[in-house]
């Protein structure tokens, strides 16, 4: 089954606010897991993971939009049922 979220092609300024509110709504997700978390391996990792984000983020908000006019975006979730 597939669920398709994201199909389509966006400015670059539609496509940046899209991305970011994503990337927020994940590190939000892995700080809510780090909250609720014991076992300091999961938390280590669930930090890098949002460091790694964080400099994502960093790096998408630097684009150009003069030289990146457009982004073509597919965001589709997958999975097997049974």
């Amino acid at each position: 089954m597939k669920l398709h979220l994201i199909d389509g092609t966006f400015s670059a300024e539609d496509a940046k606010a899209l991305l970011n509110k994503f990337i927020a709504a994940k590190i939000e997700f892995l700080e809510s897991k780090i909250s609720h978390s014991e076992q300091e391996e999961d938390i280590k990792q669930r930090e890098l993971r949002i460091r790694t984000l964080n400099e994502q983020r960093t790096s998408l908000n630097r684009l150009n939009e003069a030289e990146v006019k457009t982004m073509d975006i597919d965001l589709t979730v997958e999975w097997a049922q049974g």
